[in-house]
């Protein structure tokens, strides 16, 4: 589980593959709500050209192939872009058909003007589908976007998108941006024959285009003020387990159009510029009323340090600001102003970091913007100054000069700002002082007094995110282990256990957690105890404290027990065992480092006659080490997982590969106990 929390920050027209095949259950209904009579309407030319147009390359599992794709941006003036699409596709497979439906969002700052389809079938006549045979549908995927009316998709699905078929749609959307960028997304998951880009500015005005993991592409000038840019035969891709962000990754063009009267609040053209962009943006949001102020007062009547104070107002954000994830419009870039989000008791990311922001000024201590993504990797360092890449934003908080505490690791050094402390007052269960792993060693735009730069936000140690497991068993003989574990989780490892326990209503679903976790180790368990320690207590580790019984836990052959010494938890994973090579980076949640120490106590009239040997597996990226001895009457296993890195480049892969089977076969590793006597 994950313990990330996001808002949607960009515009959507600003999001990597705009276009996405539909796959959502939920749909189903929406669906069958689009007339079932098939129109009959010749494709248009440029859709019959490709009737007999090669395919780019595919293998077994390609779904449907990209034919053509066509996107002009028609700059019209700082208050006016329309951009026209038009694609068309090849369904190769039944999986296929979901490139069938189109949706396009519209707001009241962006109409549709025209959307159509066709599908030309490999026998047959062709089918037509215009706008008025489109339904409107809530945004997919945001919980509550049923109850929006101001924003909205428009869903249009092609009739017959079967295998062997071509489906193929155009549309048309005027829009007055928040931003005069876009994003050209050069890879998608189908493969794509040949793609096109045109921009097309009044007289006067420039252009900036940066290409992010794809080399440069010269355009051509088909006309005054109009550049095109065309790459044809462009892999598909997979999505894999446990990779960076997408958008991290793969190739895709950034092109800012500049006005011919100089700079505009529309515009930027490096982080700099981004953060005073984003500045103008929350001018005066950050304001407190008179109802702020009183209660900040109330919160911190009884603490005499500042930094007492600072987690007071951390703890009111985080139990008493409900999290609300719903932005729309320029609501999706802009946070409310402070005043409203106190009053209303909600708000998302960035409304949190603002009302926050505004109390901690209540105390003499500044804050700053953090714009970031909630998934490591979005943004690099060598990617231009964009929005697209950010879906988050948390707080800086400058130290005073005073407070100083042990308890304050999610730190940096500014050289003119000094110590800032990174907080997200999003995530409702890290405590005052700490970042999850999705946040460290992540870059983000510090929005501070001299305009935006990128930071690395710090990285905790391992042992800052970890599980310390303790048990004792005691084997008796007719082969039945019982015993006592106590369990001490910090950071994420105590986050997502207590994210999980918010949500519990009734006792008898706490233990479920542990339950999980046991019936995947063992084949049969009886929970018989179970306490859970510190679960509201955020800046105490959490705790689980169980008894169980397992009856048969010893295999017998003959006068011989055999036992697994690793009693419990898993740290092996198959994601690597594959038959396809791995194409993408593995991306850990954050740095880890578990501990296990198991003793079994073995029954009167046995004696240990093997134990498994010990493991030691260290390499750059992640170590295991593990050791099963005797000690009197007790077995005692001791085992370490440690996390150094926090992705591990696919050159590396195999590494990671062994390290899981070193791993997988440590924990199938048995001790043998032999009868003395009968």
């Amino acid at each position: 589980m994950s313990n990330r929390l996001s808002c949607c920050l960009v515009p959507q027209r600003l999001l990597v593959n705009r276009r996405m095949p539909i796959v959502l259950l939920t749909l189903v209904c929406v669906l069958s709500l689009v007339p079932n009579a098939l129109a009959s309407g010749d494709a248009p030319a440029w859709m019959h050209a490709l009737v007999n147009s090669p395919l780019p390359p595919t293998d077994e599992k390609t779904t449907a192939a990209l034919l053509y794709s066509e996107e002009i941006v028609s700059v019209i003036s700082e208050t006016k872009v329309r951009t026209q699409i038009r694609e068309a596709y090849k369904i190769l497979r039944p999986a296929g058909r979901d490139y069938g439906s189109v949706m396009v969002e519209f707001n009241p700052q962006k109409k549709i003007t025209s959307l159509r389809g066709w599908c030309i079938p490999a026998q047959g006549k062709d089918y037509e589908v215009k706008d008025k045979e489109a339904v409107e549908t809530s945004l997919p995927k945001i919980e509550g976007s049923d109850l929006i009316t101001d924003v909205r998709d428009k869903l249009l699905r092609i009739p017959a998108a079967d295998p062997g078929n071509i489906i193929g749609y155009e549309y048309e959307v005027e829009e007055n941006p928040l931003l005069l960028q876009d994003l050209w997304g050069i890879e998608e998951e189908s493969p794509s024959r040949e793609k096109h880009y045109s921009l097309r500015l009044p007289p006067g005005w420039e252009f900036k285009a940066s290409w992010i993991n794809h080399p440069e592409v010269i355009p051509t000038r088909p006309g005054d003020n109009q550049w095109e840019w065309v790459v044809r035969d462009v892999k598909g891709f997979r999505r894999e387990t446990d990779t960076p962000p997408m958008a991290g990754l793969l190739g895709h063009m950034i092109v800012s159009y500049f006005p011919k009267d100089g700079p505009t609040t529309r515009v930027f053209s490096d982080w700099r510029g981004m953060g005073d962009w984003y500045l103008n943006l929350t001018k005066g949001r950050r304001d407190a009323s008179a109802d702020i102020s009183q209660k900040v007062a109330a919160l911190t009547a009884g603490d005499t340090t500042q930094l007492a104070k600072m987690k007071a107002i951390a703890d009111f954000m985080q139990r008493d600001i409900r999290y609300v994830a719903i932005s729309l419009g320029i609501g999706g870039v802009q946070p409310h102003p402070a005043t409203e989000i106190f009053n209303h008791r909600y708000g998302d990311c960035k409304d949190k970091a603002t009302l926050m922001s505004s109390m901690l000024h209540e105390i003499g201590v500044e804050s700053y913007y953090v714009v970031i993504n909630s998934v490591r990797g979005s943004v690099t360092r060598e990617m231009p100054a964009h929005v697209g890449g950010f879906d988050h934003v948390v707080l800086a908080i400058r130290l005073p000069s005073e407070v100083s505490s042990p308890s304050l690791v999610a730190t940096m050094q500014h050289p003119k700002l000094g110590t800032l402390l990174f907080f997200d007052p999003t995530n409702e269960v890290v405590p005052f002082g700490q970042i999850g792993g999705y946040l460290q060693s992540n870059l983000g735009l510090l929005a501070g007094p001299d305009g935006g730069e990128l930071v690395l936000l710090p990285r905790l140690s391992a042992t800052a995110n970890s599980i310390q497991r303790n048990a004792s068993f005691t084997l008796d003989p007719s082969g039945t282990l019982k015993g006592d574990v106590f369990e001490l989780r910090v950071g994420d490892q105590a986050a997502w256990p207590r994210e999980m326990q918010r949500a519990v209503t009734r006792d008898s679903e706490r233990i479920k957690p542990i339950e999980s976790l046991l019936a995947d180790s063992l084949s049969n368990f009886r929970i018989t105890k179970a306490t859970i320690g510190n679960f509201t207590q955020y800046d105490l580790p959490f705790d689980y404290h169980y008894s169980l019984t397992s009856d048969n836990y010893a295999r017998s052959a003959g006068d011989l027990f055999v036992i697994r010494p690793r009693v419990l938890g898993s740290k092996s994973r198959g994601l690597l065992e594959t038959k396809e090579p791995r194409m993408f980076p593995i991306a850990f949640e954050g740095p880890e480092k578990d501990t296990d120490t198991f003793e079994i106590s073995i029954p009167p009239g046995y004696v240990v006659d093997d134990l498994p040997p010990a493991v030691d597996a260290d390499f750059s990226f992640a170590s295991y080490h593990s050791k099963t001895s005797l000690e009197g009457n007790l077995i005692r296993y001791t085992r370490t997982f440690e996390i150094k890195e926090l992705s591990v480049p696919v050159a590396q892969a195999p590494e990671l590969k062994k390290l899981y089977r070193i791993i997988a076969g440590d924990e199938r590793n048995t001790a043998v106990l032999r009868a003395t006597s009968h």
